[in-house]
């Protein structure tokens, strides 16, 4: 897979962590900002905004300025199941330990498990790789 350079990253890149005022995009919500590779944060936005693989390689170009290679996209779509992994095993924790009025973390839990389940056999189609 393609090397990416290490960049700070925000780490947690859900819609709602991005405003739109009408003039610009905002991030917030930056307690998970650490360094890391910039590909997380880019399949981490897709992932969790239920990107399809075209709006994905639109993204991609868009940040890359160019059609992304096939080893960007297969590190794309790896990336796509650890931001997906991070978001289930935050939310299992969740269940445990936060009790925020109207949010369900068991369902987050399960609507997680499903996508990343959805994201491995994606990438073991485009990639060959086995279920072990």
């Amino acid at each position: 897979q393609k090397l990416l350079p290490i960049v700070f990253g925000h780490n947690d890149l859900l819609p709602a962590n991005i405003l739109d005022d009408g003039n610009r995009l905002w991030l917030i919500d930056f307690e998970y900002a650490g360094f890391n590779t910039a590909m997380f944060d880019l399949a981490g936005a897709a992932s969790n905004a239920g990107m399809s693989d075209e709006e994905s390689f639109a993204f991609l170009t868009a940040y890359f300025m160019k059609e992304p290679d096939e080893a960007i996209r297969r590190s794309h779509a790896a990336m796509q199941c650890a931001s997906l992994l991070r978001e289930a095993m935050w939310s299992m924790v969740s269940e445990l330990y936060l009790d925020a009025p109207g949010i369900d973390y068991v369902a987050y839990t399960e609507e997680n498990l499903a996508r990343l389940d959805t994201a491995l056999e994606n990438y073991r189609t485009k990639y060959g790789m086995q279920k072990s």
